[in-house]
């Protein structure tokens, strides 16, 4: 069956679908023989599709890999970057780098660390990114300053960015002294560098901030203990499930 090229691409792992848009635009991808373009569709039991000139068939599509990646500060959510900082997947080991299609679900900041999870899973990603659904993540956020009540009440019922209101965030507090404040906060969307705007914009500097979980799936090893800056592992059958069932909507946020 006929399918649109960027959706093969990506359930090939070979790039999510909008790298694979933009390979496209760049005229990397061929389809008998011409320079395909958005919008077409192969059939690859009858079609020739070539990638950077090397052939796509439906007997190399990699095995689905799902990690879980403590994201160090300093690397870049990316598969490549143009002012050549280290990436996330410069930290895998180079069977995973290689031919693999292995690429972020979202992202965090160059300057923030934590979970991340990785996979050449293009339905997946697809899924997970989508707008429709608001898988829970749960951050520990430094303030540099004890945040004032009504400030918390405010962020916690929204705050407007850009036009459009926040959805409500869960914020306990973890630990607080005359220097510094760390909150754990849950958010449910994932609005570019919502948390350090949201607490800009309420009068308080983020000094560091961690992501401790993805709905239920957490940093902790499978032998138990945090991963270290960098490490990862890969996910449990039960985690996968709770990723593929978040993207209908058929999932329980958990006590990450």
């Amino acid at each position: 069956m006929a399918e649109r090229i960027q959706k093969v691409l990506s359930q090939w792992g070979i790039a999510s679908r909008r790298k694979a848009e933009k390979m496209m635009i760049e005229g990397r991808v061929q389809i008998n023989g011409h320079t395909a373009k958005l919008g077409d569709k192969v059939d690859l039991t009858a079609d020739l599709l070539q990638v950077d000139g090397k052939t796509v068939t439906n007997t190399n599509r990699p095995q689905l890999v799902y990690l879980l990646l403590n994201k160090p500060i300093g690397v870049v959510s990316t598969c490549d970057d143009p002012q050549h900082r280290s990436t996330v997947i410069d930290l895998l080991s180079v069977n995973l780098r290689r031919g693999m299609g292995i690429h972020p679900v979202g992202r965090l900041d160059f300057a923030s660390s934590g979970a991340l999870i990785l996979t050449n899973d293009g339905q997946l990603t697809l899924g997970l990114t989508h707008p429709r659904y608001h898988l829970p993540k749960t951050y520990h956020v430094k303030l540099d300053r004890p945040p004032r009540s009504k400030d918390l009440a405010h962020w916690r019922k929204g705050v407007m960015l850009e036009g459009k209101k926040t959805l409500p965030a869960e914020i306990k507090l973890v630990k607080s002294d005359k220097t510094f404040t760390t909150l754990k906060i849950v958010l449910t969307e994932g609005r570019n560098r919502q948390i350090r705007r949201v607490a800009q914009q309420l009068g308080y500097q983020v000094q560091q901030l961690h992501r401790i979980a993805i709905g239920s799936i957490t940093l902790d090893r499978a032998k138990g203990g945090e991963l270290d800056p960098g490490q990862y592992r890969h996910l449990k059958s039960s985690e996968i499930n709770f990723l593929q069932n978040s993207c209908t909507g058929k999932f329980s946020p958990g006590t990450a």
